[in-house]
């Protein structure tokens, strides 16, 4: 566990960057700091490995006052992640991995194996470990950062906006890898992000800090955007905080059965399977939705080439925002659910999941009424 007591940052201008913070990172669980610009979350989370000195309080790593411990080895012991991932330009992706085990002390045997281990484990290709990190996408590069800070296998993980500087669909793929990670790992992990979606996705629990450092709201992602503790915690968190909260909404939804063809269906086959319909659900190979199709505007069999793939895909065991999602961005006006493997289930209006929504919200109120 990292505890902050009354922890406060005073420059000396008199600019407090941090004010009197008290708070608790449960061990094996991911703390999100968030907040407006100059709220002091980097401030706060550099504190702990004391890149950054506090002016007064304590922060103590399982019961240790970690202003007792001698700096360098204290930041030996907890992996650090950064924007851009801050790797050496100079050095090959493996001996980046390998920085700290070799100041540990490491055999070089050793560090080599496990900076292998760790490329296959972060999702990179053995094949990248000569080269350096200008020959990596940004992408590739942040995987390097992550796995150089689990190289020496510490217990604690901070983690400064690690995914801000990739785009949307590198990024949404690395905050996966990252939450498979944590399943497996159970690192005990602060991490900054002024992104609530990205909050929300990866935190245990949130803490919002108001400007000055101070802490506003620590919850669960789920109370927080229910339960706002205040005003301020209600607009950075924003008006649509209520549809967010459906990711922590499960509900069952019923799906109706969705005519298909599959990929390379003949105009015929298309037309015939339709039966009038202006969309049309194409399903590849093993039976997972490909795209949608305009039988009246087909001019050549359904090639995944012409296929409409607009619309989100949502797991039928998964929450109602992603059905909801799924149902409002489908260009057939239907969300596709799918089984835990891919594989089609049926279709879904928006109508029935907002009633889905409705019905949910009905039994929990009754619920906390009894």
């Amino acid at each position: 566990m990292i505890e902050f007591d009354s922890v406060t940052k005073e420059y000396p201008d008199g600019t407090v960057a941090v004010g009197d913070l008290s708070l608790r990172a449960p061990t094996g669980e991911i703390t999100v700091l968030v907040g407006p610009s100059g709220c002091g979350k980097t401030t706060s989370l550099r504190m702990i490995n004391r890149m950054i000195e506090p002016t007064s309080g304590t922060i103590t790593i399982d019961g240790e006052d970690s202003g007792s411990v001698d700096p360098a080895r204290l930041r030996r012991g907890i992996g650090y992640v950064i924007q851009h991932a801050g790797l050496f330009p100079h050095r090959t992706i493996v001996q980046n991995i390998m920085t700290v085990p070799t100041l540990l002390g490491w055999d070089g045997g050793k560090a080599k194996a496990r900076a292998m281990e760790l490329m296959e484990r972060v999702g990179l290709d053995p094949a990248f470990a000569d080269r350096y990190p200008n020959q990596l996408s940004g992408g590739q590069q942040q995987r390097v950062g992550v796995a150089r800070a689990l190289a020496a296998d510490p217990p604690v993980m901070l983690m400064d906006e690690p995914f801000s500087a990739v785009d949307p669909v590198v990024r949404e793929g690395l905050q996966d890898e990252f939450l498979r990670l944590q399943s497996e790992m159970g690192k005990t992990i602060v991490f900054v992000t002024h992104d609530i979606d990205e909050a929300v996705k990866l935190g245990d629990r949130i803490a919002v800090l108001d400007v000055g450092g101070r802490l506003a709201q620590i919850a669960s992602p789920a109370v927080l955007l229910a339960e706002p503790a205040s005003d301020m915690v209600a607009d950075f968190v924003g008006r649509d905080r209520g549809y967010r909260a459906l990711a922590f909404t499960g509900g069952q939804v019923r799906a109706d059965d969705e005519p298909t063809v599959p990929l390379g269906a003949s105009v015929e086959d298309a037309r015939a399977a339709a039966g009038g319909a202006r969309w049309l659900l194409v399903l590849d190979e093993e039976g997972r939705p490909a795209g949608w199709v305009e039988p009246a505007k087909m001019a050549a069999p359904a090639s995944a080439d012409f296929l409409n793939r607009g619309g989100t895909v949502a797991r039928a065991d998964g929450s109602l925002r992603q059905a909801l999602d799924a149902a409002l961005s489908s260009p057939s006006g239907r969300g596709v659910l799918v089984s835990p493997d891919g594989a089609l289930i049926g279709t879904v209006p928006a109508g029935r999941v907002v009633e889905a929504i409705e019905a949910e919200r009905v039994h929990r109120t009754e619920g906390g009424a009894s």
